[in-house]
């Protein structure tokens, strides 16, 4: 799912900038960074900035055009540093990330990021669908652009793992039915007598007490399998130690 997201940097004009940008974009877990109109060369700088993202610089697509970065995609988040004239539909990192991930496996997803000094223009920003505001300190909101992308690469890795961990929420886990719960029983007080363990004379309510355990844990029909193998496994031991 974030192999559907692309960082747009526009009009960069520090090569640090871009190594940095794409450091923070690896630890994050995304890989398609786009460069439109870069004022700088890909450099040294650039590549000591990026430490160990060197292969996301040197996968980085180059476009002239913003038209060609975000022509393939069906989402457009453009950031902001601050409100615009015109109102246009606004979030914050959180809501970003997970709009992000919400819309990606059904297509492409850029979120942009414009120059160091002016951000991106408000023709661009009009190309957006919504644009993302970062709520920073307003006694002192100097971000750099590497933390800007940082910030927001978090929540949108932030999002794809909540979503990871209800992806099996609609599966329907499979439970053993009655008639193997009772053989499961039958085999559970054979053993126990065996092993002597249950008194086959006073068995007392060790059975009626294990049934309430494992009522209560409900285990699965995998896990069920796996208990019947541990008392065979218990058996075949007391059969060697009788011979």
């Amino acid at each position: 799912m974030l192999d559907k997201v692309s960082v747009v940097l526009v009009g960069t004009s520090h090569p640090g900038n871009i190594g940095s940008a794409a450091r923070a974009m690896k630890v994050m877990g995304l890989t398609n960074l786009i460069l439109v109109d870069p004022a700088c060369e890909v450099d040294e700088k650039t590549y000591a900035l990026a430490a160990g993202a060197a292969d996301i610089v040197e996968q980085a697509k180059v476009v002239s055009t913003l038209d060609e970065a975000i022509a393939d995609c069906g989402l457009v988040i453009g950031s902001s540093a601050r409100s615009r004239t015109l109102e246009w539909p606004q979030l914050d990192p959180r809501e970003c990330g997970i709009k992000t991930i919400a819309e990606a496996p059904s297509h492409n997803v850029a979120i942009l990021f414009g120059r160091e000094r002016t951000g991106l223009t408000n023709e661009e920003l009009q190309r957006c669908h919504c644009h993302v505001y970062i709520p920073a300190n307003p006694e002192y909101s100097s971000l750099n652009l590497a933390m800007a992308v940082q910030t927001v690469s978090y929540e949108v890795r932030m999002a794809y793992l909540e979503q990871q961990k209800h992806a099996n929420d609609g599966l329907v886990e499979e439970y053993p039915r009655a008639a193997e719960l009772e053989m499961f029983y039958e085999h559970l007080e054979k053993v126990a007598k065996q092993t002597q363990f249950i008194n086959k004379k006073h068995p007392g309510m060790v059975m009626a007490k294990l049934r309430r355990l494992f009522t209560r844990a409900r285990p699965e029909s995998q896990e069920l399998n796996i208990l019947r193998g541990i008392l065979s496994s218990v058996e075949k031991s007391l059969e060697h130690k009788d011979k």
